[in-house]
This record gives C-alpha cells, sequence and structure tokens, in this order.
C-alpha cells in the first residue's frame, strides 16, 4: 500500500457531530407535518446533497412541500442546535494538528451546501486549515458518485490512490471506493449498521492507532478523559 500523500475528510459525522444532529431536524419538519422520522430513510439521506435527502423524504411521506422549503426550514433549526450542540468528532483536533505538523495537505469534501460549511468550521476558526472546501455546490453528481473525490484529487495535485479519504457514511464511503482513494470507514453510532464494503479499513474513531500506522504518524497522547477517543 502506498503511503497517502493528502487527505480529504468528509464534514458530517466525520469532522463534526452534526449527523446527530441531522435526526433532530428531520424529525421536526415531519412532526410539522403529521409524519415520523424512520431508521431507514435517516440511511438513505446520509451522505446525500440536501436536494437528494430532502427530496427522499418528500417522496417517501408524499409531503406537500418543496425541496426549497425543506431546506429553508432545516436551516432555520439549525441555527439553534449549532448554536448549542455542536462539537469536533472524538480525535479530529489531534489528528489535524498531526497531519500539519507532517506537512500533510488535507481538505473537506462534503455533501453540505457551501455557506453551512463555512459556518461550521468558522466556529472553530478550521477553515484556513484546509487546502480548500468541496460541497454539493461544486459538483454535479452527489455521493455516492465519486465525481467529488475525483475532483478533491486533482484540486490536491494527487492521484486518487494517494489521497486517503475518510468516510462516516455508505454513501461516502462508496464515492471514495468508486474513486480509487484509500477510503477508511469511521462510523459512528448513527452509522454503525452500514456496509462498509470496499474500504481498507473500518476505524473505531479518529483516535484509532492504525489510521496512524497507515499515514505513517506517530500517534499523540490523547486526553483521558472518556468523550476525547
Amino acid at each position: 500500500m502506498r503511503r497517502p500523500r493528502a487527505v480529504v475528510f468528509d464534514l458530517d459525522g466525520l469532522l463534526f457531530n452534526t449527523e446527530l444532529l441531522y435526526p433532530i431536524v428531520g424529525e421536526e419538519l415531519l412532526r410539522r407535518r403529521g409524519c415520523q422520522i424512520t431508521k431507514q430513510l435517516l440511511d438513505e439521506m446520509m451522505g446525500r446533497p440536501a436536494r437528494v435527502s430532502l427530496q427522499l423524504m418528500i417522496d417517501r411521506h408524499q409531503l406537500d412541500a418543496t425541496v426549497e422549503q425543506l431546506n429553508a426550514e432545516s436551516a432555520e433549526i439549525f441555527v439553534e442546535l449549532l448554536d448549542t450542540r455542536l462539537a469536533p468528532m472524538p480525535g479530529v483536533v489531534e489528528l489535524l494538528a498531526a497531519l500539519e505538523a507532517a506537512g500533510i495537505p488535507k481538505a473537506v469534501a462534503t455533501s453540505s451546501g457551501r455557506a453551512f460549511v463555512v459556518d461550521v468550521l468558522g466556529r472553530f476558526s478550521w477553515e484556513p486549515r484546509f487546502e480548500f472546501l468541496l460541497t454539493a455546490e461544486d459538483v454535479v453528481q452527489g455521493k455516492p458518485h465519486p465525481e467529488i473525490y475525483l475532483k478533491a484529487a486533482s484540486r490536491l495535485g494527487r492521484e486518487p490512490a494517494d489521497v486517503l479519504v475518510l468516510e462516516d457514511s455508505a454513501n461516502g464511503c462508496r464515492a471514495a471506493v468508486a474513486a480509487g482513494t484509500l477510503a477508511l470507514a469511521v462510523p459512528g453510532e448513527h452509522s454503525a449498521d452500514h456496509d462498509f464494503s470496499g474500504a481498507h479499513l473500518r476505524l473505531e474513531t479518529l483516535c484509532d492507532p492504525r489510521l496512524y500506522a497507515v499515514l505513517g504518524l506517530e500517534r499523540p497522547a490523547f486526553p483521558a478523559r472518556k468523550e476525547a477517543c
């Protein structure tokens, strides 16, 4: 296996705990319309662009609403959640620092919209730490199509096989595998039962020593508190 020369991060559920917030938003959207969210629908929506995931919600429940209407409502609900419950995922802070110390370039490739991504990263002043951001507005085909990761590799000036991709969802991992990158799955409680066929490794968290071994980096000491890793 070739040593990765760049790393690309998904955002939701990988850099931040936003995948744990999306069900709250979806539940509220459907509650207002007399419907209930299901785990099956959430799994189908996860990792996809908003225009696709919200259309899935409309079709599944035959809602009298447009994607634009639901998207606007989602943004309003999310503002309060981000203000009170947004947090980096375990191991992210240490991993970013280790990559920067080693001079390994990194980028973000997400199905979320650019305004949302900039908002979330901006709350921690993290946007300047990445070479670039690729969002839903930057691709024609969303995940699980490989377009976003092929574009990321090209922007980084690397062959896909030289790019390590970290993903938490089946749809995202399928995109990374199809692009020919080194895909590592990092499922959370929201995606523990997803099919990560094709992933090179399935990691416990971003603190997993196997991740550092793949990158050829020394694993840092992590805080002893339970939520750290």
